[in-house]
């Protein structure tokens, strides 16, 4: 048990000091970064560093993994040259029971950043966007869903236009039980408009059975008038809509299950969000495969020789699990393989094949 905490410990000091190392290269490629973003006149140190602030959490969460093999590399690199590895398997300590200590302690690590560190990252993240987009002149956002439907926002030079529906299309161009709320410059309201359904062409919303209430008139609704056909100028386009579901990364693990009910309400695929909640489930177990990954290539003591090899292996091993992960999800996304297949089956993969890995060259 003492050995078991003391590689514990080891792996945790590793850790903390590779995730200080990278968080201190993210501050100082992201701060270049916003300076050659934004226009130095208009945007100060101050604002800079806000703006790094708020985008290293969720950095710093989608790095996990590369914190987690790179601190498992230099542990048991460390721990090889001391010949400490050579004595626990003298003390008759297996591979594969060494590795129980540093295992659990990651995967403690994984439930800790899903419960605190991804709610924490998620709104950090959300705060980021508003901000880039506050400094950058742009909106960050026109779609919006709540339990009383769907919300979108487009603007020009003559004012505002709020459209709300009660349901969707898939991908949002077409809208039922729709009502547009126009507003001048001032804010002021100048028409209301309902509609039975609503969809997105070229340049303008093609409204069926629509009534038009102009709300500058002190009588509007003996005046409304209904149109069979009414047409109402837009600059949205369909990308837009799509884009303003929201990010899945901005959305807190503990919120996302309802936002995905509220998508589905809506009529939109909640496909992608789906996806992107089972895999934040798997980050533990990825996380382990990463500790395995690390563990297969450098737990050998350094007399063997090609220890720069086996690191580099270690490492490319580790990107290219993570490349399949990504590309997982993106044919999980695209609904070419099922949701929890894509989520579920590369840290699986990843665990078992490190395991052979980890037998064939140490317990072989």
């Amino acid at each position: 048990m003492t050995l078991h905490f003391y590689i514990a410990r080891r792996f945790l000091r590793s850790f903390v000091i590779t995730a200080v190392l990278l968080a201190c290269i993210f501050m100082l490629m992201d701060m270049l970064e916003q300076v050659r973003k934004f226009d130095s006149t208009e945007v100060g140190f101050r604002e800079l560093l806000e703006l790094v602030g708020t985008n290293m959490p969720e950095w710093m969460y989608r790095i996990l993994p590369l914190v987690v093999i790179l601190s498992t590399l230099a542990m048991f690199l460390g721990l090889a040259r001391s010949s400490e590895m050579v004595v626990t398997r003298a003390a008759g300590r297996s591979a594969l029971m060494t590795l129980a200590s540093p295992v659990l302690t990651v995967f403690a690590i994984g439930l800790l950043s899903l419960a605190v560190l991804n709610p924490f990252a998620a709104a950090t993240a959300k705060q980021y966007d508003q901000l880039e987009a506050k400094y950058a002149g742009t909106r960050s956002q026109i779609l919006s869903i709540s339990e009383e439907g769907l919300w979108l926002r487009q603007g020009s030079d003559a004012g505002q236009t709020v459209i709300r529906a009660q349901r969707s299309g898939v991908t949002g161009t077409q809208l039922f039980d729709v009502t547009f709320y126009a507003f001048d410059t001032q804010g002021l309201p100048l028409t209301r408009i309902t509609a039975a359904e609503a969809r997105l062409d070229v340049g303008r919303w093609a409204l069926r059975d629509a009534k038009v209430w102009d709300l500058t008139l002190e009588n509007a609704e003996s005046k409304a008038i209904t149109h069979r056909v009414y047409w109402v100028a837009s600059n949205l386009t369909q990308t837009q809509i799509e884009d303003s579901f929201g990010n899945p990364s901005t959305i807190s693990i503990w919120e996302l299950p309802g936002f995905i009910d509220q998508l589905e309400q809506a009529g939109f695929t909640a496909r992608a969000h789906q996806v992107w909640l089972q895999m934040e489930l798997a980050t533990p177990l990825f996380l382990i495969a990463m500790v395995l990954i690390g563990a297969g290539f450098t737990m050998r003591h350094t007399r063997f020789g090609h220890t720069g090899l086996m690191v580099l292996l270690a490492l490319i091993f580790g990107f290219g699990i993570y490349f399949i992960r990504n590309f997982a999800q993106i044919l999980g996304e695209n609904g070419q393989i099922p949701v929890m297949v894509a989520a579920w089956t590369p840290p699986v993969a990843a665990i078992l094949m490190s395991l052979g890995i980890l037998l064939h060259l140490e317990d072989g």
